[in-house]
C-alpha cells in the first residue's frame, strides 16, 4: 500500500467536496464522520472495481473450461463462497493477491472417494495450455493464479450423495465433509438486512482491514464474519444502534468483546446453518484466542472512544488510532478552520520546505495530519538525491515495497507498516521488493535501495544522504528509524547479465515524528 505523492491541485475537487462536508458536518456531539467512512472504505479498504471486473471477467472462462471438459463428475451448477459471495473482500493491504471461492457442485461418481474428485480435477486443469502454469492442487480445492494478481479456488462439492439435498466438500486426505454454503450466504445476506444500509457487510470489511493492517491477532474471515455476524439478530432492524457505519462498528465489536469477555477459555462457534461444524478450531491455540480475546477488548475501547470524541480533528486522530492514517488521509481539517485556497495551501507548504531539504519540523506535522498529497512533486526529488548509473529499458516495471517495524533488526516480532504512516524514533524498518502483486523478485536481479533522508536533522546529521545502498538483509534492507523528518526508500530491479535496470518502484515514503 503504496502513497503517492502529487501536486497540490491533485485532488483539489475532491478536498473541495471535504470542506463542503466538514461545513455542513451534522454528526451531533459525538463525531461519527460518516462521510469519512464511506470515502475510507471506497478509497481504502474495498477491492477496487479494476479487479473485481478482472475477477468476474475470468469466473465464465473458468466454469465453461470445466463444463466442457473430461472431468467425469457431472456438474450441476457453481456456487459462489465466502468473502466473494458475502461481498465482504476486502483490498489486501501489501498489494498483494487476492482470492476468491467457487463451488463447483457435482453429482456423486459410483465408488469414488473424496480425493479422486479434488485430484481429477487438478489434473484436467493441468493437462491444459491455458491452465497449466497457473493450477496448483490443495487438500479442498483446485487454485487457479493470474498473474500473482488474483487466484480462484474451485473446489468440488458432492449434491445428493447422502440423501437428497446434501452437500459435501472434498478432502484428499480421504473425507466428505458436510457444508451448507448457500444457507450460510444466505444468513449472512440477512444479517446484513437486519442492520440497515449494508453496515454489517461495511463493518464487517473495515474489522477485517483492522485484522490485517494490525496485524496483532489472527481470525480467519469465515470464524470473523460468524462471530460479527452473531452480534446482530432481527430486533436490531431500525434501531439506533445501527443508525450509520461507526454506530454499527461501535455495537458489535462492544456486543463481541462483551461475548468473548463470558468465555475465558475458547468457546464453540457453531455454523448457525449446520449444527454439526464448529468453526472455533479456527482461533488456533489456545494462547492464540487468549490473545485475540484482549486485543478486541482494546479496539472495542478505542472505537468507543472514537465515536464520542467532540471535536472534527479530535475525532480523525482518535479514529486513526484505530485504523491508521490512511483514515481520512487526504481530509482538510486544518484547511476548513483557515479557509485555504490554493495559494494559501501552497503558501503553508512552501513555508516549511528548503531547497536543500532541510526544511523544518512543521512539515513533518503537516504531512502526519494532511497526508503526503500535500507535498509538491519536487520534494522526491531532492537536490542532494543520486541519479540512477545503470543502464535502462526504455519502460522499467514496477516495483512494490512493503516494511516491517522490527524494534531490533534481529528481532522476530514485525508488524506491517504503511507508506506515510506516522512512526516514532525508535526501532526501524526492515523494507522488502516484490513484483507488485507479491512474486519475489527472480535471482537472476538484484536489488539496491536508494535511500534518501530530509529534515534538517537529519541532513545535518548524515550530510544529506541520497545514495544507493545494497541489500542487508537475506531479502531486504533493514534501516533504523532514528531522525525526525520525511524520508525516502526506493527500490531498484538490475538485470545481473548486463546490468540494465528493469524495474523501479514509488519512493516508499517514512514518516518519523
Amino acid at each position: 500500500m503504496l502513497s503517492r505523492i502529487g501536486s497540490l491541485s491533485t485532488g483539489r475537487a475532491s478536498r473541495t467536496r471535504r470542506l463542503q462536508a466538514v461545513l455542513s458536518d451534522q454528526g451531533g456531539s459525538d463525531m461519527k464522520l460518516v462521510w469519512l467512512f464511506d470515502e475510507f472504505l471506497k478509497d481504502t479498504v474495498n477491492l477496487n472495481k479494476t479487479r473485481i471486473d478482472l475477477l468476474e471477467a475470468s469466473i465464465p472462462a473458468l466454469k465453461s473450461f470445466v463444463r466442457d471438459s473430461d472431468w467425469k463428475p457431472k456438474v450441476r451448477t457453481f456456487e459462489e463462497q465466502g468473502s466473494w459471495a458475502h461481498q465482504t473482500i476486502i483490498r489486501p493491504v501489501d498489494n498483494g493477491e487476492f482470492d476468491a471461492d467457487l463451488l463447483v457442485m457435482v453429482d456423486p461418481v459410483e465408488g469414488w472417494s473424496a480425493d479422486e474428485y479434488v485430484e481429477s480435477l487438478g489434473r484436467v486443469f493441468a493437462a491444459s495450455k491455458t491452465y497449466e502454469d497457473k493450477v496448483k492442487t490443495w487438500d479442498y480445492c483446485v487454485t487457479i493464479t493470474y498473474a500473482g494478481d488474483r487466484k480462484i479456488d474451485l473446489a468440488p462439492c458432492v449434491v445428493g450423495r447422502r440423501w437428497d439435498g446434501s452437500m459435501e466438500v472434498c478432502n484428499r486426505k480421504g473425507s466428505f465433509e458436510q457444508t451448507a454454503p448457500v444457507d450460510y450466504t444466505a444468513w449472512m445476506k440477512e444479517r446484513n438486512t437486519y442492520s440497515g444500509n449494508n453496515s454489517f457487510r461495511k463493518v464487517t470489511r473495515l474489522v477485517k482491514y483492522l485484522r490485517d493492517i494490525k496485524e496483532t491477532f489472527t481470525c480467519p474471515s469465515v470464524l470473523l464474519t460468524t462471530l460479527l455476524g452473531n452480534q446482530i439478530q432481527w430486533l436490531d432492524k431500525g434501531s439506533d444502534a445501527f443508525a450509520d457505519v461507526p454506530t454499527t462498528l461501535k455495537t458489535v465489536m462492544g456486543r463481541l468483546d462483551n461475548w468473548l469477555q463470558m468465555h475465558p477459555t475458547r468457546p464453540p462457534v457453531t455454523n448457525p446453518k449446520l449444527s454439526t461444524e464448529d468453526f472455533s478450531p479456527l482461533f488456533g491455540t489456545d494462547d492464540q484466542y487468549s490473545n485475540f480475546r484482549t486485543v478486541i477488548s482494546r479496539y472495542r475501547k478505542w472505537i468507543d472512544e472514537a465515536h464520542a470524541t467532540e471535536g472534527r480533528q479530535e475525532s480523525i486522530k482518535a479514529w486513526q488510532k484505530v485504523f491508521g492514517t490512511e483514515f481520512a488521509k487526504g481530509d482538510v481539517v486544518k484547511a476548513a478552520a483557515d479557509s485555504i485556497s490554493e495559494n494559501t495551501e501552497q503558501s503553508l507548504v512552501s513555508r516549511f520546505l528548503d531547497s536543500t531539504a532541510a526544511h523544518l519540523n512543521g512539515i513533518v506535522d503537516m504531512v502526519r495530519d494532511y497526508g503526503i498529497s500535500i507535498l509538491p512533486p519536487s520534494f522526491a526529488r531532492p537536490p542532494h538525491m543520486q541519479t540512477p548509473r545503470w543502464r535502462s529499458i526504455p519502460q522499467p516495471v514496477d516495483i512494490a515495497v512493503s516494511a516491517e517495524w522490527r524494534p531490533t533488526s534481529s528481532a522476530q516480532s514485525a508488524r506491517t507498516v504503511a507508506a506515510g504512516q506516522a512512526l516514532r524514533a525508535q526501532g526501524g524498518l526492515y523494507f522488502r521488493a516484490s513484483l507488485v502483486g507479491g512474486t519475489p523478485v527472480p535471482p537472476e536481479y538484484y536489488v539496491e535501495w536508494r535511500i534518501t533522508n530530509t529534515g534538517a536533522v537529519a541532513m545535518s546529521a548524515r550530510a544529506g544522504r541520497g545514495g544507493f545502498e545494497v541489500s542487508n538483509k537475506a531479502d531486504g534492507r533493514w534501516e533504523e528509524l532514528a531522525y525526525r523528518g520525511i524520508h525516502m526508500a526506493e527500490a531498484f530491479v538490475v538485470r545481473r547479465s548486463d546490468d540494465v535496470l528493469v524495474g523501479v518502484s514509488k519512493p516508499f515514503y517514512v514518516v518519523i515524528e
